[in-house]
Order: structure tokens, then C-alpha cells, then sequence
């Protein structure tokens, strides 16, 4: 017999298992409801080597041992302490309401809403929840007056307290600025900063001077940055200068840079992986491939290296304009061509990153904030022995469908590693570009 619900129900959409695998472990002491359909669109998704495959995947097997010895169709405790139960609903027809009818489609998403409707039928005394990814679905889901809710877990709640990596100190004494440029450090007590947070940026002033520093966790000193270039890419403003130093620091060994568009992000990234390659065997650029009009790549013409060319074509850009600084007769222009010709500085799809062993790599991910929190975990857990990884993007200009500022992957590595003796966040916040796109970004 079924179990008598007290408690929410949540039913989960494909959204959100393809976003989070283990999403069926978020909701404490609750139960949760899996529609039959959403099992149909999971087989769709199980082949493949992108991470929703593997999302896919891994949520099939969870099911398979949570179900082991059970029937789907019946309650099946969630294998956690304080956990409510689950099952798959079967039913996606109604005595009443029928969201196929009301939208004049058999669609997937007009099944799920069915088997939310049809489990508020069967336990009348239950609050049921649709939790979906999907903006659209959430909407019609209350156009039809069924509660519906995004999926939380790894959100960031508040945008506007997100880490930063930079403060500003004001009306410090003229002596104590004086005494940080002649001895190019202190202590923190004496700029009064108590229990500094490891690689973080400070601007310090008076009324008539002031000093770039940052607070070296290795020495536990606040120390003086000085304005540098690489392979001639020179900062332009202070936060440049910031994203320039943690960007060739040997002992910080994850980055990550936010800032819109012309702002520098990427040219700095590759500009100080060209300056630092010495370290390392070889570079990486990588981004996810996002395709534009949500269109699938198999929609472009050629093989698959011709097809990809226009998403990474933004960092070829990048590397063409620091070659631009250079002559042809330059060992610095002659240092990028064999690089790029012997492959140690390559530039490719993320997903041709995903599966390796990344070791001795400077390794540049940019458009960051098109990943999933399970997507940046994966590639950071790649990291090899003398590896460094910079995660670049913009966290409001989201280019995939489920996700948003605040449960990007790019949001969420800067909200949960920060305050790391190994890592640093720079915030970009003047764009360099030009006038023109100061202009676009400021009132468009």
C-alpha cells in the first residue's frame, strides 16, 4: 500500500538531474517523485561524453541501486540519514485537468506537468512541487496553478555580497605608504587590516598617494604589486594589474577573473600564460561550446573541426592581437608560432579537456559562467601535479538555457573557494576595449 504523505512531494524535471545527478539527495525529509517520462528523456541523454551524459548516466545507476529489490511504483526509502522517500510516477493521465489539452500538445514537459497534476489526485493532503531548470515549464506550471519552483542547491543567494577579491583602504597615514613603497611590505596590523583573507587585493590611500598590495598568505605579509606587462599586454587600471599578478604567481594555482565584456579577462589570461610558459609543458584555451540560437553544432556545415572553429575563434583573436605587438623578426612572435605549431600552446573545445589527467598545464577555461557547478568541479578535480587553472566569464551573460547568475558554475566557485591560501578572484570592473563598447555595456 502507499505510504500516507504528510510531507511535500517534489517532482523533479529532466532539467534538473541533467544540471545536478544527485539532485534526489536535496530535500531533506521530503519525498520525491520522478515522472516516467522524465526516464524516457534521461535514455536519450545517456550516450554522449558532454556532461549532461554524464549527469545522465550516473543519476540511472542511482536509481538502480536505491531501487535494488524494490519496485519502482511503490515508496523506496532515500539511502540518507533524515531522507524521505521516492518512486516513479507511472501515472501521466488525469481525472480533470490536462495540460496536453490546455496546450494543445503531447509534449514531454505537457506529461510532466500531467503526472505532477495526477500525484496531487492520488494524495490530496500533499503539497506537490514541480522543481525545474526550466523558466518556460515553471511558467506554464503556474499558469495550470501548480506550485513550481527552480532547483536551489549550489545557487548563490546574493549577488551583490559575491567575493570581489579587492578592497579599498582610505585616509591612511602619508608615513605608512611611504614606508610600504621604501620597504615594498608590512605587517597587516599596520595598515589595520586584521585576519587578512590569503591572495586578496587592497588599494591603500591618502589624500596624495597610493600603493597596490596584496596579502601573501606564504609570508603573512602585505606586500607591494608593481605595475608590470607581459609579452607586452600592459594593465591598464588597478584591477588589471591585480588579475595580471595572481594570474603569474607561482603559488596560487586557481584564479578565477569576472568582468564584462572589454574588460580584459581573456587577453590577460593568455598574455600572462605566454609569460609564464617556461613553468609548464603546454597551454590550454578552452571554453564550452554554447551554439548560437540554441541549435545543436551538427547544424553547421564541414567536420567536426570546421564546425567548432567559430566558438573558439574569440581566443584566436586574443592570440592574434599579442602577436600584433610583435615583428616577424621578434623571438617573442617566432616563441608563439612554434608554440601554436608544436601544439604547446593549443586552443580547443572543453569538451576535448574532460577525461584527461591535466598535469604541467597552464590551463585557461574561459566563458566559465556557461558551466555547471558539477562542470567546474570536474575539471578542477583533472589537476595534476604543477598544473594552474584561470576561470574567465561573465556571470550575467549567460548563454545556456538552465542557467543564471546566481547558479552558474563561474558564481558558484567564486562564492565556495574563496578565502584560499591557493587561490584569488579579481572583479574587472572598467572596460578597456574602447569607447565603443564602454558605451554598448554602459546603456545598452
Amino acid at each position: 500500500m502507499p505510504r500516507k504523505h504528510k510531507k511535500k512531494i517534489f517532482v523533479l524535471d529532466t532539467s534538473v538531474i541533467l544540471y545536478n545527478h544527485n539532485a534526489i539527495y536535496s530535500f531533506e525529509d521530503n519525498d520525491v517523485a520522478i515522472p516516467i517520462t522524465v526516464l524516457e528523456e534521461l535514455d536519450h541523454f545517456k550516450k554522449g561524453n558532454d556532461i549532461k551524459n554524464f549527469e545522465a548516466r550516473e543519476f540511472i545507476r542511482i536509481m538502480d541501486a536505491l531501487s535494488a529489490n524494490h519496485s519502482l511504483q511503490k515508496w523506496i526509502p532515500i539511502d540518507r540519514p533524515n531522507h524521505g522517500h521516492f518512486k516513479v510516477c507511472m501515472q501521466e493521465r488525469t481525472s480533470g485537468l490536462d495540460a496536453t489539452v490546455v496546450f494543445g500538445e503531447n509534449t514531454a514537459d505537457h506529461r510532466i506537468l500531467n503526472a505532477v497534476i495526477s500525484l496531487g489526485e492520488e494524495y490530496p493532503d500533499s503539497k506537490i512541487i514541480l522543481v525545474s531548470k526550466d523558466i518556460n515549464l515553471r511558467l506554464k506550471a503556474k499558469s495550470l496553478n501548480i506550485p513550481a519552483e527552480d532547483f536551489e542547491t549550489g545557487k548563490i543567494k546574493d549577488l551583490d555580497s559575491l567575493y570581489t577579491g579587492k578592497t579599498v583602504i582610505e585616509g591612511l597615514p602619508k608615513d605608512v605608504i611611504e614606508s610600504i613603497y621604501n620597504h615594498n611590505s608590512c605587517l597587516p596590523a599596520d595598515v589595520g587590516i586584521h585576519e587578512p583573507i590569503p591572495n586578496h587585493y587592497f588599494i591603500l590611500k591618502n589624500a596624495r598617494a597610493s600603493v597596490l598590495v596584496f596579502y601573501n598568505p606564504v609570508t603573512q605579509r602585505i606586500e607591494r604589486i608593481q605595475k608590470e606587462s607581459a609579452f607586452r599586454v600592459t594593465p591598464r587600471n588597478a584591477e588589471q594589474v591585480f588579475a595580471l599578478h595572481a594570474i603569474t604567481h607561482p603559488h596560487i594555482k586557481l584564479v578565477t577573473i569576472q568582468g564584462v565584456a572589454g574588460t580584459g579577462k581573456t587577453l590577460l589570461a593568455l598574455a600572462g600564460a605566454l609569460d609564464q610558459k617556461r613553468h609548464f609543458k603546454q597551454i590550454y584555451m578552452a571554453r564550452p561550446v554554447v551554439p548560437l540560437s540554441n541549435k545543436d553544432i551538427g547544424f553547421l556545415p564541414g567536420d567536426v573541426i570546421s564546425k567548432l572553429n567559430p566558438y573558439m575563434e574569440p581566443l584566436w583573436d586574443n592570440l592574434k592581437f599579442i602577436k600584433s605587438l610583435f615583428t616577424e623578426k621578434d623571438k617573442e612572435y617566432k616563441q608563439i608560432t612554434d608554440a601554436v605549431d608544436q601544439e604547446k600552446l593549443k586552443i580547443t573545445p572543453l569538451a576535448y579537456i574532460r577525461g584527461r589527467s591535466i598535469s604541467n598545464v597552464f590551463f585557461i577555461v574561459d566563458e566559465a559562467q556557461n558551466l555547471t557547478p558539477h562542470e567546474v568541479k570536474t575539471i578542477i578535480t583533472r589537476a595534476g601535479e604543477n598544473t594552474k587553472i584561470i576561470f574567465t566569464g561573465d556571470i550575467y551573460q549567460i548563454d545556456t538555457p538552465y542557467l543564471d547568475s546566481q547558479s552558474n558554475g563561474l558564481s558558484y566557485l567564486i562564492d565556495k573557494i574563496k578565502h584560499h591560501e591557493i587561490y584569488a578572484h579579481v572583479r574587472l570592473e572598467k572596460g578597456e576595449r574602447s569607447h565603443l563598447a564602454n558605451l554598448a555595456n554602459q546603456l545598452l
